[in-house]
């Protein structure tokens, strides 16, 4: 075991006595994710500056301390908490936050990397700009980034690596790299930012970056449209992009069997559909502008070519149009996960599978259960716009005939070998690898993409010091 009294004696000496942490209690939101991850830390160090991160990682290289990098915590894969070892120093990057420089002619934001996102679009609103990752969680902008983070409006404005112009990293040896670049049109060779996207830290410590924000939209449309199938959802999807590209902007999906608890566990929120059972799916439809209601009235707009649609013959399938306020339906969204803990034993999935695919996939991950876990149901949402799906199985615990500790690791890779091996998917649509996910990707990825990752792994830490994800 490292020495921790003298470690943390150094660390004072070199960032003052308030930027190092050591008692139990102090370390335990370090320690433990919001979903996966519970670990025990040496110690917690919260630099200040870029400068201050880049002496502790020198530090830590030159006397073989593995480091966990962390944001704000908020992963569901147990990526940013350290490992059960007590050897690992939690480099927390909370006091990073400083720096928030906005552009609004640029249109860019300057952030140190542990800047939250809500700080940010704070910052931003008078500008009349945001930031548009939208998320249920308050991470930090370089915890974002690591993971690479997607959110419900993809459709329309793409992940995190899509909006990041430039980028600030200290490799695990303490070296700065300084690439925060704020032009959109820079064709000089690699684009070095993107090879620490999506890597949850493991080749670098990410300081500051270089975002592109966007206008705040002047008027939003939203509906819930019943669909009596997956194929009627795509049937819709299609159409929409079609004839509203310009200002579509979220598809959500909702299964009956993830909406129905819901209205159980939260009987404040209106069920629009009564006392009628609730179809296969409902699709929460989102349009947005920057126009004013004046020059185009989005919701006559949804609604008129929801009804055309409906009209036709793909619209078949359509059993209810609901036109309503957006916070009203997207409540209903954002209180399903925990409705459904209410419900039982729940894992959870992060799926994607080409768009395509959506329907059938979904409908062959149903059969595997009805033929070999009829005790389990599929309670499944997503964001099939960006071909995503929370695949959740839900099951109660105390009629089961199998324990959970069987149970979850056997449906775990029946899902997942349907999902990566027959429809060409992801196990991790938006959440990243971690430890949750480590043996999933040593199953599924190809040895010459593994020995790649491990040769810049090698390049860039040398002394393997950062984070517990394998890559290689």
């Amino acid at each position: 075991m490292p020495d921790a009294a003298q470690i943390a004696a150094d660390l004072r000496a070199l960032f003052g006595a308030d930027a190092v942490l050591t008692e139990a209690e102090d370390l335990a939101k370090y320690e433990s994710g919001w979903r996966y991850g519970k670990g025990r830390a040496l110690l917690a160090v919260r630099p200040g500056t870029t400068a201050d991160v880049s002496r502790l990682l020198a530090y830590c290289h030159a006397g073989g301390l593995r480091v966990m990098p962390q944001g704000a915590n908020t992963g569901l894969v147990g990526a940013s908490n350290p490992d059960a070892s007590g050897e690992m120093l939690v480099l927390s990057l909370e006091r990073l936050n400083k720096r928030l420089e906005i552009d609004p002619v640029n249109r860019t934001a300057l952030v140190d990397g542990g800047v939250l996102l809500s700080s940010l679009n704070e910052a931003l609103v008078a500008h009349g700009l945001m930031f548009p990752i939208d998320l249920g969680a308050d991470p930090t902008l370089g915890g974002m980034i690591a993971t690479n983070t997607g959110g419900t409006r993809l459709l329309k404005y793409g992940d995190v690596r899509h909006n990041l112009q430039g980028l600030e990293v200290v490799l695990a040896d303490g070296t700065v790299i300084e690439a925060l670049n704020f032009l959109r049109k820079n064709n000089t060779g690699l684009d070095l930012k993107q090879l620490f996207v999506g890597t949850s830290g493991i080749f670098g410590v990410i300081t500051g970056a270089v975002l592109q924000v966007v206008p705040v939209p002047k008027q939003h449309a939203t509906a819930l449209v019943g669909c009596a199938s997956g194929e009627t959802v795509l049937a819709l999807l299609q159409a929409l992009e079609r004839e509203l590209a310009d200002v579509f902007t979220a598809f959500e999906v909702i299964s009956a069997e993830a909406l129905t608890p819901v209205f159980r566990h939260h009987t404040d929120l209106r069920n629009p559909y009564g006392a009628s059972q609730a179809p296969a799916y409902t699709a929460l439809v989102e349009l947005s502008s920057t126009l004013p209601l004046t020059a185009l009235d989005l919701p006559e707009v949804l609604e008129e070519r929801l009804g055309a649609f409906m009209e036709g013959e793909a619209g078949e399938g359509i059993t209810d149009i609901f036109m309503g306020k957006p916070e009203e339906f997207w409540s209903l969204r954002h209180h399903i996960s925990e409705s459904l803990r209410s419900e039982g034993k729940v894992l959870a999935f992060d799926i994607s599978v080409p768009r395509s695919r959506m329907a059938t996939f979904t409908e062959a991950a149903r059969a595997i259960l009805m033929a070999e876990y009829p005790f389990v149901r599929c309670c499944d949402f997503g964001h099939w716009g960006d071909g995503g799906t929370h695949l959740n199985l839900v099951w109660d615990e105390s009629t089961s005939p199998v324990a959970t500790a069987e149970l979850a690791p056997v449906l775990q890779g029946r899902i997942y070998d349907l999902a990566v091996l027959e429809f060409d998917g992801s196990y991790s649509a938006e959440h990243g690898v971690g430890p949750h996910n480590q043996r999933f990707y040593d199953a599924y990825t190809r040895e010459p993409v593994r020995q790649l990752n491990g040769a810049i792994k090698a390049h860039l830490d040398p002394g393997r010091i950062l984070g517990t994800t394998r890559l290689d």
